[in-house]
């Protein structure tokens, strides 16, 4: 007999890019995303994740009118370690708008709907001479394995966002002994720009999964797969392989358009992928001010072989 997938009414959020969904202990999906205004921070929490649709929003942030943290609020994660709430994000600043770096927000209260969360700065780098991160840093997501927790973020260097991970010594601090993890090599991951960002992770069948996104944010836009062995020393380069081609990609039958930048989930014991993309191909300027990325979800299978299998993007 077939197995019959979770299915959901999509988009569950609109004008929401760049989703992630947490499910905390208490049993709640706590939604946050990049708004098209790029200027806050907001929170959503349902006990189901279509229950997002139509939860409450909370602004839990807004950008500053100057300085760092002032322009291009983008891509933000919440998370909970170690009793406290954390929420990651990038943003950049009113004189320089590119000038995009990774910062925090914490909220030491056990109600992250309700209580305020204070801004701990710039991810740091522990006993850094310099500025911790150079260039067009963002993206960061963190992950727990084996006892420890890890960092991954984007970062351009010479012009190519690539993926590196770290070791945390806290949640607004990594090692400094960071590792080029993924490079765009493949012409999929070069259309209009070489990009690799928007790293989630997922820990099945004993592997390591770092999904991400690549190429422009048009409908090239598009989700590849790096692989580790759970065993492995994650901050080993070698100990990571990537997808030859991507594995989800724009799809014209059911017209949604440049998938990515996802987060997963589990619900009745599926896994879920949760991410942007637009119900339609042609864009007029600049992508990154398309407002119209909606956050989607679907449930997704395993292969054979023990990787994902996210197919298409469902249709509406």
């Amino acid at each position: 007999m077939e197995k019959q997938y979770v299915t959901y009414v999509n988009p569950i959020a609109e004008q929401r890019a760049d989703p992630w969904v947490y499910l905390h202990t208490d049993g709640y999906y706590y939604f946050t995303a990049s708004v098209p205004e790029y200027d806050r921070i907001i929170v959503r929490r349902a006990a189901s994740v279509q229950g997002l649709t139509a939860a409450e929003e909370r602004v839990v942030w807004r950008r500053r009118e100057s300085g760092p943290m002032s322009q291009h609020i983008w891509a933000p994660e919440i998370h909970c370690i170690d009793g406290k709430w954390y929420i990651y994000f990038a943003a950049g600043e009113r004189d320089d708008i590119w000038k995009i770096r990774p910062y925090v927000l914490e909220c030491a209260g056990d109600k992250p709907m309700e209580d305020e969360w204070v801004e701990k700065g710039m991810m740091q780098k522990r006993n850094a001479a310099s500025e911790a991160f150079t260039d067009f840093s963002l993206d960061m997501t963190t992950f727990e394995h084996r006892g420890e927790r890890y960092a991954i973020w984007a970062e351009k260097r010479n012009n190519i966002s690539n993926l590196y991970i770290d070791k945390m010594v806290n949640p607004w601090t990594i090692e400094g002994a960071e590792a080029m993890i993924s490079t765009p090599e493949h012409p999929w991951e070069q259309i209009g720009f070489w990009v690799n960002e928007g790293a989630a992770v997922l820990k099945r069948n004993g592997k390591v999964f770092v999904a991400f996104s690549a190429s422009a944010t048009d409908h090239h836009y598009c989700v590849g797969l790096l692989t580790a062995d759970e065993n492995s020393d994650l901050r080993n380069p070698a100990s990571w392989s990537k997808s030859p081609s991507p594995l989800f990609a724009s799809s014209e039958e059911t017209g949604q358009y440049g998938p990515g930048h996802n987060s997963f989930t589990v619900e009745d014991g599926q896994d879920i992928i949760v991410y942007h993309a637009r119900p339609y191909k042609e864009i007029e300027g600049n992508p990154l001010y398309d407002p119209n990325r909606h956050a989607r979800a679907q449930a997704f299978g395993w292969n054979a072989d023990g990787t994902p299998h996210f197919g298409v993007p469902a249709g509406s």
